[in-house]
């Protein structure tokens, strides 16, 4: 009963979150927006994300069902994950059409900047992601294996936020002169 009772709070936050990005669902953007770990959909429109998340949900329910604990586990932590992504691609939306546009030499930082910090995320949780799996494995390889994926995506979530601290200051020297 309880996993019933957390599928429903789970589908009325998915609804709250459709009504959000109902608005926004068919507008096209230059690029997909998600990471492929994440989102299997490599679309440029919310709509398709939308429902890629309603039907992690679906899986989820049916993992349920079969009481497949394992994946049960793994659906759910996917789901909220995939509806947190959304949730701040919509506060970006917002954050985005409110600004004033930048100065055509600052536009180029700014670019630089909003691409890095959606790599530094899409970087933690993809580092997230391999964790959760880590304690799931069952053999000392597959463990290995994970651990190596990990240590490689920290070194790049390392190497990002130093980027992404270059181009901050280069943006604040701007903003000085």
């Amino acid at each position: 009963m309880k996993s019933a009772h957390l599928l429903e709070q789970l589908q009325a936050k998915l609804e709250e979150l459709a009504q959000a990005v109902a608005p926004h669902a068919n507008k096209q953007t230059p690029k997909a927006r998600f990471d492929s770990q994440l989102f299997h959909c490599h679309s440029t429109r919310l709509g398709d994300y939308m429902q890629e998340v309603r039907q992690s949900l679906l899986l989820l329910r049916q993992s349920v069902n079969g009481q497949r604990t394992e994946r049960v586990a793994w659906m759910a932590e996917r789901v909220v994950l995939q509806m947190s992504a959304l949730q701040r691609e919509l506060a970006t939306l917002k954050l985005r059409s409110r600004e004033t546009p930048p100065e055509p030499e600052q536009e180029n930082l700014y670019e630089k900047l909003a691409k890095h910090q959606d790599y530094e995320r899409r970087l933690r949780a993809m580092v997230a992601d391999r964790e959760s799996q880590l304690g799931q494995q069952e053999t000392l390889a597959q463990q290995q294996k994970l651990q190596r994926e990990i240590a490689a995506l920290e070194g790049r979530l390392q190497r990002c936020l130093q980027a992404l601290k270059k181009i901050e200051r280069a943006i604040e020297n701007r903003e000085r002169q």
